[in-house]
């Protein structure tokens, strides 16, 4: 057994303290580096998982390996920044400035080994100062299956990727030529490989660039002394954000569907949280979880700790930093060999960023929700469905040439809090909203595919005081060619569940529609290939609600059904409002008296508040 806690380093005392507007400056101005790495990446990623859905995210973190500075990045990258770069500095004794590192190797601090990652030092006057980093989801990664997300694998060797673990593709700021040919090799779509490999590597020398600047400008000393003064004020502020809450330990138990054939029975997710106040600290401890599986979905140290963390800092003031400092108020307990915790070599870690994670995630802030009125929140839609999936085939339209690539078109809905509805564009817990949705347009020209149908379901969301979001139903098919789709989602079985008396969101369901209309329901894990005129129709799961839903206001139910979220039977049977008139006409208002009776009613004959299950009316 294996006890990891955050690094609780001491900072050594500085002479002279930074004045309050220096700090605020010097941390906008990092956070602005962070940026505009970001916006490097956007602007010139190949494919369109990193130029239109996002999913990439950078970072600074100290030469000593703390994390420093992450922006908007996903809350699945960001916490492993800091493991990685602690590889680096351990396998390398040599790091100098011109040297940039290529990682992913989930067993010594990557996520998963289809978020490739640049590392790059960062000197000033000889000293090795930051690492700024650059993280970016493949389009293929050279898996055995035209996927980056292998749920049937059950070891790393029937997965297939290339894995770098922390391995120098630049010395004197020149490309290992060699390292690159292999990759071109070995990945299905090189072309788009390469385009988003030269897009990391100008985001990271952008980053390097910028901190150079900041330390011509402001100076070594300072620099440093900001660097101790930022950390203590962000250990200061969540010390505080801690002490606000209860003193309480809380166990708790989800569990991630079944992925038959490769494993029948469901997984359970169990976290237990300590929570004490007058310390200002939190402790996670994961080790009754089950061992690791012969599958796919096993998660890296990195995600069990970055997505029991992220459950966290969900529930918090969001104005705290997220960083090597406020990092010190949590502790984590994890077990080697563990599905959810330190994964033994060579059980696949490929979904380690999802899935299971998404229950991890739900799980703490939900278990959060435990401390009272006001506390966590409910647990957001879960799985990557048909919306999600990765498509690959040749494309007509273009000689035959080959294609590999996530979609990002569906989104689950986000979870109810204690101040306001679920977010549409929730996207899954592990990302909350931080990924872009992929243009239809702009999908529909780069990959010969065609999208009959996206919107939004009615009904579907958990209800609450404040209600889940909805999730989405999507169909498409290909334009030409058969394409082959893979996925790996989650919810079909068990939905984002309610807290506080808040009610479930719907499960998910992906069907196959032939040529002449037959359905089939396919499996939540599998690989279809479909032909021109067959077609995939996915339903995202929603998120769950918060509180009771009797005790939403009349006002919002009646909004809800204006806007069509919810219909006028499902205002009474679930909210108990009763509304007159009608909505196309601009008559609906909202009959007081039999709204009160109705309320009076329902509780008096409690039952379930659960909502969702069943495929529901679309908007």
């Amino acid at each position: 057994m294996k006890t990891e806690f955050s690094s609780p380093t001491p900072t050594p005392p500085h002479a002279e303290a930074l004045s309050p507007m220096l700090l605020a400056v010097l941390a906008n101005r990092f956070d602005g580096v962070v940026r505009e790495m970001t916006n490097t990446m956007l602007r010139t990623g190949r494919s369109a998982v990193i130029n239109s859905a996002r999913d990439f995210s950078c970072g600074i973190t100290t030469a000593d390996n703390e994390l420093f500075a992450t922006a908007e990045g996903l809350p699945a990258h960001t916490y492993g920044l800091n493991l990685q770069t602690a590889t680096m500095c351990a396998y390398h004794d040599d790091i100098a400035e011109g040297d940039a590192y290529l990682h992913n190797d989930p067993y010594s601090g990557n996520s998963h080994p289809a978020d490739h990652t640049l590392l790059v030092p960062v000197f000033w006057e000889g000293e090795h100062v930051f690492t700024v980093c650059a993280k970016a989801h493949q389009a293929d990664i050279g898996n055995s299956l035209p996927t980056t997300y292998h749920a049937a694998a059950k070891d790393i060797y029937e997965e297939g990727a290339l894995i770098f673990p922390a391995v120098r593709v630049q010395r004197g700021f020149e490309t290992n030529q060699d390292i690159i040919r292999m990759c071109q090799r070995r990945i299905r779509v090189p072309d788009y490989w390469y385009g988003d490999f030269l897009a990391m590597l100008g985001s990271v020398r952008t980053g390097e660039r910028r901190i150079r600047d900041i330390f011509q400008k402001y100076g070594t000393a300072t620099i440093k002394r900001f660097v101790v003064q930022w950390f203590d004020y962000s250990e200061q502020r969540m010390r505080l954000a801690i002490a606000a809450l209860p003193a309480a330990t809380i166990e708790r138990e989800n569990f991630h569907d079944p992925i038959p054939p490769f494993r029948t029975v469901q997984i359970p997710v169990r976290v237990k949280l300590t929570i004490d106040p007058v310390a200002g600290q939190v402790e996670i401890d994961l080790t009754n979880n089950i061992d690791c599986m012969d599958n796919g979905l096993n998660l890296s140290e990195a995600c069990s700790i970055s997505n029991s963390v992220a459950g966290v800092y969900n529930c918090l003031p969001s104005d705290i930093p997220r960083n090597g400092g406020s990092y010190r108020c949590i502790s984590m307990k994890l077990r080697e060999g563990a599905a959810i915790g330190i994964p033994s070599f060579p059980h696949s870690c490929s979904v380690a960023t999802t899935n299971v994670s998404e229950r991890l995630l739900n799980n703490v802030q939900a278990a959060l929700a435990e401390l009272g009125e006001g506390f966590g929140l409910a647990e957001g839609g879960i799985g990557m469905g048909a919306g999600m999936s990765v498509i690959s085939g040749t494309d007509a339209r273009h000689a035959d040439h080959p294609y590999v690539n996530q979609l990002i078109i569906g989104g689950n809905g986000g979870p109810g809090s204690p101040y306001c509805d679920g977010w549409i564009t929730y996207g899954i817990p592990v990302v909350a909203g931080l990924m872009y949705r992929d243009s239809i347009e702009i999908s529909e020209l780069s990959y010969p595919v065609h999208y009959q149908t996206i919107k939004l379901t009615q009904n579907s969301m958990g209800a609450g005081r404040n209600r889940g979001a909805p999730g989405t139903l999507m169909t498409y098919g290909p334009s030409n060619h058969p394409m082959t789709v893979v996925f790996a989602a989650d919810g079909q079985q068990n939905p984002a569940r309610g807290v506080r008396g808040g009610g479930d969101g719907n499960v998910g369901r992906i069907d196959l529609i032939d040529e002449t209309g037959a359905e089939t329901q396919m499996p939540n894990v599998g690989q279809v290939e479909l032909k021109k005129g067959q077609w995939l129709r996915g339903l995202d799961t929603a998120g769950g609600g918060y509180g009771d839903p009797l005790e939403r206001e009349p006002s919002r139910v009646r909004e809800d059904v204006l806007e069509r979220f919810i219909c006028v039977a499902h205002a009474r049977d679930v909210y108990g409002v009763v509304l007159n008139g009608a909505a196309d006409e601009e008559t609906l208002a909202i009959d007081d008296t039999a709204t009160m009776a109705v309320r009076l009613a329902m509780r008096s004959a409690r039952g379930s508040v659960r909502s969702g299950g069943a495929l529901p009316a679309d908007v």
